[in-house]
């Protein structure tokens, strides 16, 4: 096989230790190995850079492995023409004889002969984002979890607060439940204390009040209202860094957010997972296939087989599929008329990623000539058929359920 780079190193990291093997042209044509063994401080990786930089390596490979790869990757950007980050299942070497110097080896190898390809790493300041919107939206999940966590207590106590209101976190509940946690059992005192549009259901809250809420679950209920209020401040402020991170990239954030079903919190998402350049990914649906929201391609023998999805990034496809459920809700849209059509043959889960990948193509459209977005409208779907062979299907449709039809062009 030709050989393209010559001049490579392959990087086996790991948590505590990482194994390089410099591939370099050696005397009469051949191939010169070296191969060392330095540890993951920040001492030890500025001389692994500077053992690189000395060998005169161009292209620095390495695994992406958990979050060990970071801070090698850190110490050498900058330093070389090419410093990839590769997919573990992309460089899986031939079994036998596994260790972690012919690993290193084999990546080298690998990557002078053109075999792998680099994974999308953006730059420092998305990265900076990304990490703090991933942290985000754990600390979502964990409120989630907490309100959860706070319906089991009270079902446990018999309460069965969430039966007339919408949920046990509105204001009228957390009062309610404050009273309750402070000593408060008189189910006509707590249902008095219903606010707004609840006040309609006290007889209903009443009864829903009577219950077993005994000291320990107060003290439960105390321990989770906390936490969860712990999580609001937690999530407040990061809401506010992740904005002031992202003041420089106002211009992009207002144009994702101008796509149906998008807010705020999901653009915000989308620009860490993928930046904000386009030209790293060469069409859309090369985007749409990274992001994993495109159907993956697989042919044997000249037949076409169904399958689904590929692997992509985890946040970035659960924000696209929030938002093409936010869109599905929409009226009169493109996207909903999309999920409706989809959702009636396939089900709802695939045409929710069917509208997360046409949310994806036109934010790299978007994003690349720098426009707004304008929706088609519902109707696009019944307009682009052409109207002579829509009625046609349709008369054969009516003729078809037992009556007789002419159809006759409408006067100019």
């Amino acid at each position: 096989m030709k050989e393209i780079r010559d001049k490579v190193a392959g990087l086996d990291v790991h948590r505590d230790t990482v194994v390089a093997c410099c591939r370099m042209p050696g005397p009469r044509g051949g191939v010169k190995v070296t191969k060392r063994s330095f540890r993951t401080t920040s001492k030890e990786l500025a001389e692994l850079a500077h053992w690189l930089t000395e060998a005169g390596v161009s292209t620095v490979v390495m695994e992406a492995t958990g979050v060990y790869w970071k801070p090698v990757y850190y110490s050498l950007e900058g330093l070389f023409d090419e410093l990839w980050l590769c997919n573990a299942q992309h460089v899986k070497n031939v079994p036998g004889r596994k260790t972690d110097l012919t690993d290193a080896e084999w990546l080298a190898d690998v990557a002078a002969h053109g075999m792998v390809r680099p994974s999308f790493i953006p730059p420092a300041d998305i990265r900076a984002v990304r990490e703090m919107t991933r942290y985000r939206k754990t600390q979502v999940d964990a409120r989630t979890k907490e309100i959860q966590r706070l319906e089991k207590v009270l079902q446990d106590a018999g309460i069965k607060l969430s039966c007339v209101a919408s949920g046990v976190w509105s204001k009228s509940a957390k009062e309610i439940l404050e009273a309750m946690i402070a000593g408060e059992r008189d189910p006509k005192v707590l249902a008095e204390m219903a606010k707004s549009r609840m006040r309609t259901k006290i007889p209903q809250l009443e009864e829903a009040l009577s219950g077993n809420f005994g000291p320990h679950h107060a003290v439960v209920c105390r321990q989770v209202i906390d936490h969860i209020d712990f999580l609001d401040r937690s999530i407040a402020t990061l809401t506010t860094e992740i904005a002031a991170l992202l003041a420089p990239f106002e211009a992009t954030l207002t144009i994702i957010c101008s796509i149906t079903g998008v807010g705020r919190a999901t653009a915000e998402v989308m620009v860490a997972e993928m930046g904000t350049d386009m030209s790293r990914f060469p069409t859309a649906g090369h985007l749409c296939a990274w992001a994993g929201v495109a159907p993956a391609s697989r042919e044997s023998a000249g037949k076409r087989r169904p399958t689904g999805t590929r692997h992509g990034s985890t946040w970035l496809q659960r924000a696209l599929i929030e938002a093409a459920r936010a869109a599905a809700r929409t009226k009169g849209t493109y996207f909903s008329a999309q999920y409706a059509r989809i959702a009636r043959r396939r089900g709802p889960n695939k045409a929710a990623v069917a509208v997360a990948h046409s949310i994806l193509n036109a934010t790299w459209h978007l994003l690349t000539t720098g426009a707004l977005y304008n929706d088609p409208g519902a109707d696009y779907f019944s307009l682009r058929h052409d109207p002579a062979v829509e009625a046609k299907r349709l008369q054969k449709r009516i003729e078809a359920l037992g009556f007789d039809v002419t159809v006759t062009a409408a006067a100019a």
